[in-house]
């Protein structure tokens, strides 16, 4: 029997790819910076904001003075950008979201995150209409932990005082976070209701794991 339900956040629970888009292309657009020279140092550091070792802040001031083109106004015209954006992912929820969490609640189902995720993410993601719903959260900026890493998994479930056999994995597959969650033991479903050729999404179906095509397809197996 499953006892919780432990969930990735983006392209599972919210979509980036509903909304306009607002990644490294249209910063550097809005910094003045050419794609190029700004990606450089932007997915330079990818994995220390993953980490929570640097913030948003940090590195766009870092970006900005490179290129000889830093202001505090431009700073945080791009910083209030970016969150406004993901903001905006919880405006385009799957229909289906809600009624399915509060399902899982109403079924005495627990219910778990495990997101890897940038400081101002996190910012948005405490403050969002899903997070009152979640027993655990485990986000990586937060942990200095990131999947597919199985401490990060194991730290989940030491917060949900659970095991993990009693508990379903669900994510879209980014990060390989469906084989490390079941290398920990967890049962594993792919979430594909968000996903969509031909729109730049991190992953693809993965056929080697159950797939669920609405969300609601996830009380069928607990």
């Amino acid at each position: 029997m499953v006892k919780a339900v432990i969930f990735d956040m983006y392209e599972t629970l919210i979509t980036l790819f509903e909304s306009s888009l607002y990644f490294g292309k249209q910063m550097a657009v809005d910094a003045g910076i050419e794609e190029k020279k700004f990606k450089e140092i932007w997915y330079a550091a990818e994995e220390d904001r993953t980490m929570g070792r640097i913030s948003l802040e940090e590195i766009l001031e870092k970006i900005l003075k490179v290129n000889d083109c830093y202001s505090e106004a431009k700073m945080n015209f791009i910083v209030d950008k970016r969150i406004q954006n993901r903001e905006d992912a919880f405006c385009h929820l799957h229909k289906d979201i809600i009624p399915m969490l509060n399902a899982l609640k109403g079924k005495g189902i627990r219910i778990g995150l495990i997101s890897n995720c940038f400081s101002e993410e996190a910012i948005v993601i405490k403050k969002s209409i899903l997070y009152p719903y979640f027993d655990a959260v485990c986000l990586s900026c937060d942990e200095g932990l990131k999947k597919p890493d199985p401490a990060i998994y194991k730290k989940c479930l030491e917060r949900l005082n659970l095991a993990a056999w009693d508990c379903l994995y669900v994510g879209d597959g980014g990060s390989d976070e469906l084989e490390a969650a079941k290398i920990v033991g967890m049962k594993t479903a792919q979430a594909v209701w968000y996903l969509k050729e031909g729109v730049g999404q991190p992953s693809k179906r993965k056929p080697e794991f159950r797939q669920l095509e609405m969300p609601l397809d996830i009380l069928d197996m607990t």
